[in-house]
């Protein structure tokens, strides 16, 4: 392959995918905002972090207060992988098999694997920077906390992800589940339903299995105790001995966090393996 070939790649991808990098781009930068917006109006106008009257006040009143908006901004951070994922399954590559613009490629001296890898590096690129960007971010806001009255929970599932590298895992191993799935089904609108369950599905149950991917401190009395603020609960009760209570403490967290995000970017591994050896095993595929 010429270099203009391998340089022009690039540049055709991102062409072709300029709205997506745009709608990504966007996202970003209104979540960074609303962020800041939101962590510094805390600061200086108290009467956002919760009413006085929790009781009485209106539900519109009690939606725009700064503990509830924090956590739909964790949350929307949280699952940006499941659109991650519909992307890759429907236009990135389901459609361009779909539509034959693939095969089209493949007979003008690029390779099917070099047409793959051109698409994957550069999506995983714009998602590693922008997730990169929204946990620097977060991890700045939920900092910032000071009431402990309105402290957010480092164990939700709304906060666990978006504090850490296991954001950007997500969204690289949504890429490349969407990716396997677009190649199997060879349909955009199957591949980006499909894709984006699919990861649904992994990520509850990596949450709900999440509290058991490190060992918990235990503690026991004969007598009804308290865990300090901050500690994960994970199991408690009482026995003919007295009380238990199984826990992770905050020092938990980042155990607790790269031991799923090692299986997270496992999984993205085998996925992106299994994409490049199902793309080489399609039939009438120009070398």
């Amino acid at each position: 392959m010429t270099a203009p070939t391998l340089t022009g790649l690039p540049r055709t991808v991102l062409r072709l995918h300029r709205p997506a990098l745009l709608i990504w781009t966007l996202f970003v930068a209104g979540t960074c905002g609303w962020l800041v917006w939101l962590t510094e109006g805390a600061a200086k106008d108290p009467g956002l972090r919760g009413p006085a009257c929790a009781d009485t006040c209106d539900r519109l009143a009690l939606l725009l207060t700064y503990p509830t908006q924090m956590d739909w901004v964790g949350t929307l951070i949280t699952y940006a992988f499941v659109g991650a994922a519909a992307f890759a399954g429907g236009a990135l590559i389901g459609r361009e098999l779909e539509s034959g613009t693939a095969r089209l490629a493949w007979t003008q001296g690029i390779t099917p694997a070099r047409w793959l890898a051109t698409k994957l590096a550069l999506a995983a690129l714009a998602l590693a920077l922008g997730g990169t960007t929204l946990v620097l971010v977060f991890r700045w806001a939920f900092a910032a906390q000071a009431d402990p009255v309105w402290l957010l929970d480092w164990s939700s599932a709304s906060v666990f992800a978006a504090r850490g590298p296991l954001l950007v895992a997500y969204a690289l191993c949504a890429l490349a589940v969407g990716t396997l799935t677009a190649l199997l089904l060879g349909r955009a609108l199957a591949a980006l339903g499909t894709a984006a369950g699919v990861m649904w599905l992994f990520n509850s149950v990596l949450t709900y299995y999440r509290p058991h991917l490190w060992s918990t401190d235990t503690r026991t009395g004969p007598h009804a105790f308290d865990l300090p603020d901050g500690d994960w609960v994970v199991a408690e009760g009482a026995t003919a001995h007295g009380r238990f209570a199984a826990y992770h403490p905050a020092s938990h967290f980042w155990p607790l966090h790269l031991t799923e995000t090692a299986i997270v970017l496992a999984v993205a591994v085998l996925a992106v393996l299994c994409s490049f050896r199902i793309l080489k095993l399609r039939p009438a595929a120009p070398a």
